[in-house]
């Protein structure tokens, strides 16, 4: 039989996790099943026990349990260890169950109905309901909603509790990404209230921990939720410490204070490398760091000082010397060769000084003085990566003024507030979910103010758009439109670096949509005995 040759397969560890899940759905199995057959069948095998200490960056005390509000990573990493999602990203890339077992589209995708895991249950003990699920996306929704996930439910016209413990969403336009846009970190499932609205400030979760204790830029501790309906959860309890200083992060590795890290300084990889309690996690991903102008605010309301700015900037000597070769050069469109539908025939920008001297001649902006605001937390080397950048813009006769801000508030205080800034973005795993969160005319988080009605008529058409050769041409024309008249600067899209104790395990396959596979490490790792 099929079904017993791969688990068999999977217990000798000759098939990846992906191809397993294809041929287990191909043979009838739902995608709940497949997965629990995994886990019970794969050749890992994990161990139950211990207190997981993780040192990890961009923590602030301006942080909230609120999902709308999510901006940092010491929200994201807390959201997916206490709470839990419709969908999740899988280790392998694909796309998996988490609160939802199964989905499925009419035809014309213009209606996705999602199944509720019956065992599903919040930390306070009571069960998961469509009304829950309701609730936590309605919360994202309507003119009043102040959410940054607004823009990516902009769709949804309605949400239906079918009464047999699943929900439908029907949406004004075909959306074949919708399952895709679930594992956002703005969208877990948190209770409902008997007024239908949403109970985030109880911090009640139906995560794989629940939280006993929290205090906001300074740490958490967790305990396992014994009643969680996923697999994992290895440990018996984790603790979230937040330490902005990298140096003092990776010394807390080093010592054995912590298990393990998130950003590891790239400079010192080598060093680590070679230390045999330590093990170094390299993933290149579709994270991204962005240098957005505000396109409203002069001088970054010209086109050509944008576009003298980007020919300021040689990625190649910023790729090798800020991440010492961890991390794919960027286009100034944001959209990495780890998403689908990459258009890989986008001719690459080049260094230019001398052309974009020529530029601010033509716009009135010679000897260009602006400054740029960053700080140590937003990534690795990001005050570096700003002074480099200053040092070969001088060969364009452009004087840019680095602005070393305050790592705590920098999300409330500087990003979206200052003209210009250096911005960390989290892999998306689709360009629709990118460009609808950053880019679309009207998205919370249009971080540069950009405009252009071509590329706001290229997003809704290719949403709408299940021929997969015609998406690419449009994601194609996006991306030479948001390089060419965009306003952002793209340096580089960044591996997720980080480092954990040698007895700290996993499977070997790591989610490339956050730092610590997919901020689920907590979950799916554990201590070797």
């Amino acid at each position: 039989m099929l079904i017993n040759r791969l688990a068999a397969a999977a217990k000798e560890g000759s098939i990846s996790r992906r191809s397993f899940m294809n041929y287990s759905l191909a043979a009838g199995m739902t995608a709940s099943a497949a997965t629990g057959l995994w886990g019970t069948s794969a050749k890992a095998a994990p161990q139950r026990g211990g207190k997981f200490r993780v040192a990890q960056h961009d923590g602030n005390t301006s942080d909230s349990h609120d999902p709308g509000s999510y901006l940092s990573y010491a929200m994201i990493s807390l959201a997916h260890t206490h709470r839990s999602f419709l969908t999740m990203i899988n280790t392998d890339q694909t796309l998996g169950p988490d609160v939802a077992t199964e989905w499925s589209a009419t035809p014309d995708a213009m209606e996705w109905t999602f199944v509720l895991n019956p065992k599903a249950t919040f930390h306070s003990g009571k069960k998961v309901t469509a009304a829950d699920v309701l609730a936590s996306m309605n919360h994202h929704r309507g003119e009043d909603s102040g959410s940054a996930a607004k823009a990516l439910l902009a769709s949804v016209r309605e949400i239906v509790d079918n009464g047999d413990h699943s929900v439908t969403f029907k949406l004004d336009a075909p959306n074949a990404d919708l399952p895709w846009i679930m594992p956002d970190y703005h969208l877990p499932i948190c209770p409902a209230n008997e007024d239908g609205t949403l109970n985030w400030q109880s911090a009640d979760g139906c995560g794989p921990y629940k939280l006993v204790e929290h205090e906001f830029g300074v740490g958490s501790r967790l305990v396992r939720h014994d009643d969680w309906h996923g697999e994992g959860a290895y440990f018996d309890e984790i603790e979230y410490i937040v330490i902005n200083d990298p140096n003092a992060r990776q010394t807390a590795l080093v010592t054995g204070d912590v298990d393990a890290v998130t950003l590891l300084e790239n400079k010192t990889l080598s060093l680590l490398q070679r230390d045999p309690n330590i093990e170094v996690d390299n993933v290149p991903s579709a994270q991204c760091i962005t240098m957005p102008m505000h396109c409203d605010t002069a001088p970054f309301d010209n086109v050509d000082v944008r576009m003298a700015l980007k020919l300021a900037m040689d990625r190649e000597e910023l790729v090798e010397k800020i991440t010492f070769g961890a991390a794919t050069i960027g286009n100034d469109f944001h959209h990495s060769p780890a998403m689908p539908y990459w258009p890989d025939d986008i001719p690459q920008r080049e260094y230019d000084p001398e052309k974009a001297k020529a530029l601010l001649k033509k716009a009135g902006a010679e000897g260009l003085t602006v400054n740029l605001s960053t700080a140590e937390s937003i990534t690795t080397g990001a005050v570096d990566l700003c002074v480099l950048y200053a040092e070969q813009a001088k060969a364009a006769g452009i004087n840019i003024n680095v602005v070393r801000e305050p790592n705590d508030g920098y999300w409330s205080d500087v990003w979206l507030t200052k003209p210009w800034c250096v911005v960390s973005w989290g892999a998306r795993p689709t360009p629709d979910v990118m460009y609808t969160l950053g880019y679309k005319d009207d998205a919370a988080w249009n971080e540069s103010r950009w405009q252009n009605a071509r590329f706001n008529e290229l997003l809704l058409m290719a949403k709408a758009e299940l021929d997969d050769m015609k998406r690419a041409e449009m994601y194609r024309e996006m991306g030479m439109i948001a390089r060419d008249d965009g306003g952002s600067v793209i340096p580089y899209f960044p591996n997720f670096v980080y480092g954990r104790r040698a007895n700290v395990k996993h499977t070997g396959q790591l989610a490339a949509s956050w730092a610590l596979d997919g901020a689920r490490g907590a979950h799916r790792w554990w201590f070797e005995s």
